[in-house]
């Protein structure tokens, strides 16, 4: 079965955006996961266990790399089009 989450982390320091950059290029290493990033979020698409233990791994790594940060995270059972635009 496919997922869809639309992912977006807060990290809780002053410079936020090599930590938010560090973790999208650490999903991009995920050759069997497609990822799509705007100005407001992360939409990654794949086998559901391995977005679920992908998003566990990085959100993990994360933490203990940066220390505290908020991730919010959408799920959508099945696969979307990430390339959709409007």
């Amino acid at each position: 079965m496919k997922l869809t989450a639309e992912i977006s982390m807060y990290p809780l320091k002053d410079n936020y955006i090599d930590p938010i950059q560090w973790f999208i290029d650490r999903l991009d290493t995920y050759a069997n996961i497609e990822r799509r990033t705007n100005a407001m979020a992360t939409q990654v698409c794949g086998e559901y266990g391995e977005v679920m233990a992908m998003l566990a791994t990085e959100m993990q790594a994360a933490h203990e790399k940066w220390g505290k940060a908020v991730f919010v995270v959408k799920f959508i059972g099945g696969e979307l089009d990430l390339s959709h635009q409007q």
